[in-house]
Formats: structure tokens, sequence, C-alpha cells
């Protein structure tokens, strides 16, 4: 669903001023999420309503550099830069919650670095867009920390709900001075909803709920999916062509998924095995005719 946001959001923004896009879109979602999530939200602690109405707040402003970098930027770029999270996020991670990286995540996030640039780069010069959009980069990775270390399967309905909140207040207050203009076509009204209900409601309630399940870094390396999927609309839909740059990069991200996700279960097994090993000698050791006896 984000990888299928870069196009939409370029078109929108063309026409639309960034923040009123924004506010508009975040409304909605926040909207339908108090419609549907209401008794979630109530089941809150004050605890619960800080961290998330935070963490939103660290998402929402990461929106508005990224999406005022796209304006300046094509989009292939801005998925590779927005992508760098990958690399700071187990930086971040070691630094404010002193997290050990194993050395699988960090071959995963050299292989992920490594065809983000190849699916996005044709060269790269620094401007004001990039920069941007690094900013945003660097705030993407404190949210994916944050929720990693705060957030609970239980309460994701209403944890994300009440990010959702936050991140429509912040782009409402940011784009009120100026007045908020509405998309003037159905097919804005179009990209908007959907960047609104399944991108944006939908996508932040999945992030949360996984993201209580998988360390921030190993969540990190998946969702450089985002570019992939990306491709792959452009190629599907947009009629690109499918190049040897985009099937390498693509299989690079890939590969660095599975083994951000294999290297830490085999680790699990080898420690599982070794247990039982020494158990199992343990056990012998204590039997009838043993050293014991």
């Amino acid at each position: 669903m984000w990888g299928s946001t870069f196009v939409l959001i370029k078109a929108v923004v063309t026409d639309l001023p960034v923040l009123d896009f924004l506010a508009v879109r975040f409304t909605i979602a926040a909207v339908v999420m108090v419609v549907a999530f209401g008794s979630h939200l109530r089941r809150l602690t004050r605890a619960q309503c800080t961290r998330a109405v935070l963490l939103g707040v660290v998402y929402g402003a990461a929106q508005i550099l990224q999406t005022y970098g796209l304006a300046h930027t094509p989009a292939a770029v801005s998925g590779f830069v927005t992508g760098t999270y990958v690399v700071i996020t187990p930086v971040l991670s070691a630094l404010l919650l002193r997290q050990r990286t194993p050395s699988s995540t960090w071959v995963a996030v050299g292989l992920a670095t490594g065809g983000l640039a190849l699916l996005a780069l044709r060269g790269l010069s620094v401007g004001p867009g990039e920069l941007l959009t690094l900013a945003s980069a660097v705030l993407y990775a404190a949210h994916i920390v944050g929720l990693g270390r705060w957030s609970d399967a239980g309460d994701s309905l209403g944890l994300a709900t009440m990010q959702m909140l936050a991140i429509a207040v912040l782009c409402a207050v940011a784009a009120l001075p100026g007045g908020v203009a509405l998309p003037a076509t159905g097919r804005a009204w179009l990209a908007v909803l959907y960047t609104a209900i399944a991108a944006g409601a939908f996508a932040l309630v999945v992030q949360t709920w996984a993201q209580a399940h998988l360390p921030a870094t190993r969540a990190a390396v998946i969702m450089t999916m985002e570019p992939v999927f990306a491709a792959a609309f452009a190629v599907g839909l947009g009629g690109e062509h499918l190049t040897w740059r985009t099937a390498v990069g693509g299989l690079l991200v890939l590969t660095a998924m599975y083994v951000a996700e294999l290297g830490p279960r085999r680790s699990r097994r080898t420690s599982v095995g070794a247990t039982l090993l020494v158990q199992g000698v343990g056990t012998h050791d204590a039997t009838p005719g043993g050293p014991r006896a």
C-alpha cells in the first residue's frame, strides 16, 4: 500500500498544497478510525495516550517533511532516501535503547541499502528535497524504534487511533494559517481517500500490531519492501519497463528481508538445541550407573 502511493501523491501535490493534502488525508483517516475503534481508544491508560501522541507527532512531522521533499525531488529518489531509515533504525536502537543488533541484521541492512540504490538511483544530487526527505527518514526511524518499544498487540487498535488523531491535529494546525484547500477533481479525491484509508488508517493499524511482535530493526528491513512494490506498480500499471536494475535491486531487498527474518530464528534454534543437549547430558549423568550413582 505504501509503495503504491508515491506516484499518486506526486500527482496530487502538484495541484494541492502539501499541508492541505496532509490535513485532509489524515483528518479523514482519524475520523474513520475513531468511528471504527472508539471503544479501543477509551481503554488506553494515560501513559499509553501520551506515548501514542508522541509517536503520532513524530510520524506526522516525518510525513510533512517527506511530502515537501517529494514535491522537489523525483519519486524514485524520494523512495530511496526515505528507505535509508533501514540504516538509521539500528543506529537509533543502539544509541537510545542500548540494543545490540545481530550481525545477520547488519548484513540485511547492507543488502537492503544496495537494493534500494539499484532500484531508485541514476545518480544522486543532494538538494533541498533530498535533505528534507533524509530528515523524514530519521523521524521514521525514531517512530519505528518508539513503536517497537511501546506497542502492545492487545491495545494496537487504540494506540494506532490515538497516533492518527495526533497526526491529523499536527497537519491541520500546520495548514490552518493559509486556509485548507480541498481536492478539486474526482481523481484527486480518490487519491486522498485511498492514501487516507488504505495507506493511512489500515497501514498504521497493521504496523502498530506487527511491531508488538518484531524487533524494530527487523521491522525496518521488512518495510524496505515498500520501494520494491513501488517499482512493481510502476512496471505493472505505469507502463515502465522491467530493467535489470529493478530486478536485481528487488531481489536484493527480498533477500535482505529473508536474512533479517531467518538469521534470528536460526540463532534461536541453535540456542535451543544447545540447551537441550546440555539438559540431555545432565539427565544422562543422573541416571543409575552414571557418575552421580
